[in-house]
């Protein structure tokens, strides 16, 4: 069946962005498509119970299409809902955060409130990282990837989702790699040198770091590019580089070298002060991280003499932010980066009542410490895998009176949700904020308690 051309009515959007359709009792998860439309689609793929299929023509356009106002849209991996309104973006995203605690979670109790939109819909990232790569005809690119695509970047020339500013600096970029000669990575054969130019710049301070991260080996010409980019772009404020030899596709380094400036961008969240390293993370939505915290903060309900366990706590953003309303708080985070500037946090903002602990949750967890803390709320921030299954059982087994979860994954969070219900705990509201416009990304806010 494979090439074969087929008319299909869209009905709905797939929690992976792609637009639903049914041909002959089967499924169909096609790259294009609004719910409401009829396409003219090529099938791709065929399974047992679901095909895949690529939209060649819109038939029938729906009502809430709208016109995309990046040129890069057809094609560009990052913004996959920029052709409908933003709106319906909203309704699409409670209804995936409904149907994974239902489906995944066995959860139909749960109320999900209407998802907080975000208050800018375009140039809200305070981060983006664009890749270099070999191209197959000779030369090379650097911008953003493919959609669906690790070995195949395109050239950026504009992105919406960043500052101007941004964009301009990735076009020089790759101006001066090609003036010179520079040797640039080949993401099949783990060749070549550059590879990632990542820019942060801090939304309230207006910090503007760019880092390069390569091969293993020192710059060439170090000082003639940092006079060259710190001259055609004043606002840089660090330039930083980091050598990563490792054949994964991240944008992180083993060996950073601070080449111009602190080494750090400034952010600030309510009334704190968050320094932001080449290698740390933080939100990349800035004014949307305040309405997530806030919300969490307000279904927790803080007391003064409460004891908080903050668990995966990257750089203490939220144990900080918290600190100021409880007893005090103990931070744990495996990465040994995160913890330093974490401590670095805290003693900018002088907060005296919170510790850390450096390593995994699951080892903490069952450590002393944690035996002897009498923590009232457990905080859980986890990557998009969410708890660890070990981390899970020994967090339950921990009985706090709350906690509170923050997820950037439904699904994972579901899953969890449902063992932690099924442990005793409830769940009465889940608050789904919108961090990522034009994505099918969803972050969420939400407060287990002990019956």
């Amino acid at each position: 069946m494979n090439g074969k051309q087929v008319e299909i009515e869209v009905t709905d959007l797939a929690f992976s962005g792609k637009a639903v359709g049914h041909l002959d009792g089967k499924v169909v998860f096609l790259d294009g498509g609004l719910p409401g439309e009829k396409v003219l689609a090529q099938i791709t793929a065929s399974r047992p119970r679901f095909d895949k299929a690529s939209v060649i023509k819109i038939l029938r356009e729906s009502e809430r299409r709208v016109p995309a106002v990046c040129p890069h849209f057809a094609y560009c991996g990052g913004c996959t809902w920029q052709d409908l309104t933003y709106q319906d973006q909203l309704v699409y995203k409670k209804k995936q955060v409904t149907d994974c605690l239902e489906r995944i979670g066995g959860l139909e109790d749960t109320t999900v409130r209407d998802v907080i939109g975000s208050v800018e819909v375009f140039r809200y990232r305070n981060k983006m990282e664009f890749s270099f790569n070999t191209a197959p005809e000779g030369g090379f690119t650097l911008g953003l990837h493919r959609r669906g695509r690790f070995d195949e970047i395109f050239d950026l020339e504009r992105c919406f989702l960043t500052q101007d500013l941004v964009s301009e600096i990735v076009v020089w970029v790759r101006d001066y790699v090609c003036r010179e000669g520079l040797s640039v990575y080949d993401v099949s054969n783990h060749t070549g040198y550059m590879r990632f130019v990542m820019i942060r710049q801090a939304k309230r301070t207006r910090d503007l770091m760019v880092n390069v991260v390569t091969n293993y080996g020192d710059f060439p010409q170090r000082d003639r590019f940092i006079r060259e980019i710190t001259t055609a772009f004043p606002q840089i404020t660090t330039l930083v580089h980091n050598q990563n030899g490792q054949k994964s596709n991240v944008a992180t380094g083993e060996i950073e070298t601070v080449l111009f400036g602190c080494g750090y961008v400034e952010e600030r969240l309510f009334d704190s002060s968050f320094r932001i390293r080449a290698n740390s993370f933080f939100q990349t939505n800035t004014v949307q991280t305040e309405t997530l915290y806030r919300v969490g903060f307000d279904l927790l309900e803080p007391r003064p003499n409460y004891r908080v366990l903050d668990l995966y706590c990257g750089t203490g953003s939220i144990g900080i932010l918290l600190a100021p309303y409880v007893e005090n708080v103990v931070g744990v985070e495996l990465v040994s980066d995160a913890i330093k500037v974490a401590r670095e946090n805290a003693h900018v903002n002088g907060t005296k009542n919170i510790s850390f602990f450096e390593g995994s949750v699951k080892d903490f967890l069952k450590s002393k410490e944690a035996q002897e803390g009498q923590f009232n709320i457990v905080i859980v921030d986890p990557p998009r895998a969410g708890l660890h299954p070990k981390a899970m059982k020994r967090l339950i087994g921990f009985g706090p009176e709350k906690i509170l979860y923050i997820s950037c994954n439904p699904s994972t969070f579901a899953r969890d949700a449902g063992e932690l219900v099924a442990a005793g705990y409830k769940l009465p509201v889940v608050r789904p904020v919108d961090m990522f416009p034009h994505t099918m990304h969803i972050e969420l806010a939400s407060v287990f308690s002990r019956n």
